[in-house]
């Protein structure tokens, strides 16, 4: 039995821990969010889904940042816009291409956004930064978004990209051989998600994953969403928000596609998981990360910190977004291997 004070200590220290204060960001990411407060937007959870994707992006107000300080959009070999046909329709899609002959390995990448807000523009610069960075051509694709279209829309419009680049990777000068997936945080999540279907449909499975902050538990209970409740520029309030406006209904959110955390993992390709310090989805991408491990799947994992959700795509005013984009390049080239010769 433990002694009575030893007990208390111990029930003070528990408590300490499940309410720790939110981590302050470090200069470069506060200069992001000062900017992004300076931008004047209104709180997304208290907006229609309309409004809401109208309001200032943290990629808006790294744009600020950049145009104060000379900086362009990193560079890239050639960027293609197109459509293609999904299950609701055409889904528009942005082909990234690197310098050089190819054939190069594929990267196939979904944005982020709470399955409602955010679009290829939104988040342009991770693929630029991972296309460079990985030698890759990145197909970034767009999705339908709730609440006009509930899930699993956005997953079925992703799943459909996934299963066109497969089939059309020769056309875009890339190896077939050689397709990865990455997303960011409801695109960590489709990731995910759609490794799950493709094994489950008999598709063929990435080679690899990359799961950046990734959505992988609906109840909204962990020691980070605790620590993190108020966070910008993504809080308690704003996922909730999200899984209502895409969710059916609260059941969806303990399916294995959205609570990937409770799926069936074994057989999933290798993952770099990738978390942020101020974040309330930190917690969940760690808990994926170790339930992947003990699936028996290979898993590189790093949380940044000082850093805050969405972080990664900052490389151009954010050291610790560069690192990440590096370490997230570096799980793709060790799977891509060597390039195929012509």
């Amino acid at each position: 039995m433990i002694p009575k004070h030893l007990f208390c200590s111990v029930a003070f220290a528990a408590a300490a821990v499940a309410q720790a204060p939110m981590a302050k960001p470090d200069p470069q990411m506060k200069a992001v969010l000062d900017q992004l407060a300076a931008l004047k937007g209104k709180p997304i959870a208290s907006l229609s889904a309309p409004d809401a994707r109208k309001q200032p992006t943290p990629a808006d107000a790294v744009a600020a940042l950049m145009k104060k300080r000379g900086l362009a959009p990193e560079a890239v070999g050639k960027i293609d816009n197109r459509k293609i046909p999904g299950p609701g329709g055409m889904i528009p899609i942005r082909v990234y291409t690197p310098k050089g002959t190819g054939p190069f390995p594929v990267l196939f990448y979904i944005h982020g956004g709470g399955w409602v807000i955010a679009d290829l523009d939104t988040y342009d610069a991770s693929p630029r930064a991972l296309s460079n960075a990985a030698n890759c051509i990145v197909v970034s694709t767009h999705y339908r978004q709730g609440p006009e279209y509930k899930f699993p829309a956005a997953h079925d419009d992703v799943f459909a990209a996934y299963q066109w680049t497969l089939n059309n990777a020769a056309s875009l000068n890339g190896d077939a051989a050689r397709i990865a997936i990455a997303g960011e945080s409801a695109g960590g999540n489709m990731a995910a998600a759609t490794c799950l279907r493709a094994k489950a449909e008999k598709v063929p499975l990435p080679i690899y994953q990359v799961l950046i902050y990734p959505v992988a538990d609906s109840s909204m209970s962990t020691p980070s969403y605790q620590e993190n409740a108020d966070a910008k520029p993504l809080n308690k309030p704003m996922m909730a928000w999200f899984f209502d406006k895409y969710l059916n209904s609260p059941e969806d959110g303990a399916k294995p596609w959205i609570t990937l955390v409770k799926a069936k993992l074994q057989g999933m390709p290798p993952a770099t998981v990738i978390t942020a310090q101020i974040d309330p989805l930190r917690s969940e991408g760690k808990m994926l990360a170790d339930r992947l491990k003990a699936a028996g799947v290979p898993v590189q994992y790093r949380n940044y910190l000082g850093v805050t959700h969405e972080f990664f795509g900052m490389g151009a005013v954010v050291d610790k977004a560069k690192a990440a984009e590096m370490f997230a390049a570096q799980g793709l080239l060790s799977a891509f291997g060597k390039p195929r010769s012509k």
